[in-house]
């Protein structure tokens, strides 16, 4: 039998407050009135509300796109409910078909284990370890065996299953759908029911996934989950999500520098989105500094705010400030202070070899390309010819306003 909410708890100014908080930056709340219900219930009786992330361990390092709703996550976390950290060991297995035009190709078991070891580790960083529950689905997907697995399959049907729009595709262009990724849905919804969630969390592309745990809860008589999905975090690009196959993102284990100078290169613009997924301040102070930018404020000031606390979250507020100095030296054409150094024999030596020795090209060919184009420079003199020999001595190499380095010539 399904369970429904019994909606008879007052919506008190705490609640409506933690429903703007839940609300912030989300593309859709479902259903938004039992959310309310729930937290206005976890008010009354002081029991916190189980909230649900899963990740799937599918590589091993986790982006900034990845903790746009983590953010999320720490918010509600710090409104004292019960964060739940899922790492679909299980799940990976399969892998799942949202978003995809082609089987997902599996990962080994050893490939699975040593990505869900930095995968939690990374997620702390966001999150409050010590008010987490970190859990594996392997738990109880492992326990389903054959008779579990046929009988959670006959809670759904392929007709409702093939309404989802990339099997739809997939399958009206004719590409193959394997029958095993019908499975990850309903196993990814089984997960909010063994965990007995209130509310399950994800991407925009999660939303039918997410939905299956909100039905899978109602076929065991359970009261079904919320589903808060979050926008897809727009990349370095400017144009595709962020993803480490499009080069476009920022990983949270990064240098400070890097760090620092990637989220200073985004548009204008697109600044203003980050803001609202990655920030930490309010929207009130995010929309009074728009209204600085736009009343002729420096616009660079703002980015270089959202690059100080993204900086300081993932180090500290010292590297931070440190990242920053260094992005000022390198715009000013000045050195920074870690650029590595070398000592290497055989002067006089060729620029080109030198630059391809310090890693600074890949190869003479391109040393030469890179001169051609006024991207070199040695102590800060552009070097135009490519026949220029340097004699026993410590030069600082550069190309480009990134790269350095400090090379000893004997």
């Amino acid at each position: 039998m399904n369970q429904t909410i019994v909606k008879t708890y007052p919506i008190t100014d705490a609640v409506r407050q933690a429903l703007e908080i839940s609300l912030r930056g989300v593309d859709e709340l479902l259903p938004q009135e039992d959310w309310a219900q729930k937290l206005a219930r976890s008010e009354a009786t002081g029991v916190p509300l189980r909230i649900k992330l899963g990740l799937d361990p599918t590589a091993p390092d986790i982006h900034l796109g990845h903790t746009v709703v983590l953010n999320k996550m720490r918010q509600l976390q710090d409104l004292g409910h019960q964060v739940i950290f899922l790492i679909g060991d299980f799940t990976t297995l399969i892998g799942d078909p949202s978003g995809r035009n082609s089987t997902r190709p599996p990962l080994s078991a050893e490939q699975i284990k040593a990505n869900a070891e930095t995968y939690y580790t990374q997620a702390a960083k966001v999150l409050d370890p010590a008010k987490t529950e970190v859990r594996y689905n392997s738990e109880w997907c492992d326990k389903l065996g054959a008779r579990g697995m046929i009988e959670l399959s006959a809670k759904y049907t392929v007709a409702r299953m093939m309404e989802r729009n990339d099997f739809h595709t997939r399958f009206t262009e004719g590409n193959s759908i394997s029958l095993h990724e019908f499975l990850y849905p309903l196993l990814q919804g089984y997960d909010s029911v063994a965990l007995k969630a209130d509310l399950e969390m994800g991407g925009t592309d999660q939303k039918f996934n997410l939905l299956m745990g909100r039905h899978l809860q109602q076929e065991y008589g359970m009261e079904p989950q919320c589903v808060l999905t979050m926008p897809l975090l727009v990349g370095l690009d400017g144009e595709h999500k962020m993803s480490k196959s499009k080069n476009n993102y920022i990983g949270i284990t990064e240098d400070a520098n890097t760090m620092f100078a990637k989220v200073l290169s985004i548009s204008d613009e697109l600044m203003w989105d980050w803001f609202t997924l990655l920030s930490f301040k309010s929207l009130a102070e995010i929309a009074a500094l728009r209204k600085e930018v736009e009343g002729g404020r420096n616009p660079k000031d703002a980015k270089v705010m959202l690059a100080t606390e993204i900086t300081t979250r993932f180090h500290s507020a010292a590297a931070a400030e440190a990242a920053q100095q260094d992005f000022i030296n390198r715009s000013k054409g000045g050195i920074p202070d870690d650029i590595p150094e070398l000592s290497l024999d055989g002067a006089p030596a060729g620029i080109a070899s030198l630059l391809k020795q310090a890693g600074l090209a890949p190869s003479s060919s391109e040393a030469n390309r890179l001169m051609e184009g006024g991207g070199v420079r040695v102590d800060g003199a552009v070097v135009s010819d490519r026949a220029l020999k340097l004699e026993a001595g410590t030069y600082v190499l550069q190309v480009g306003k990134r790269k350095f380095a400090r090379v000893t010539l004997k």
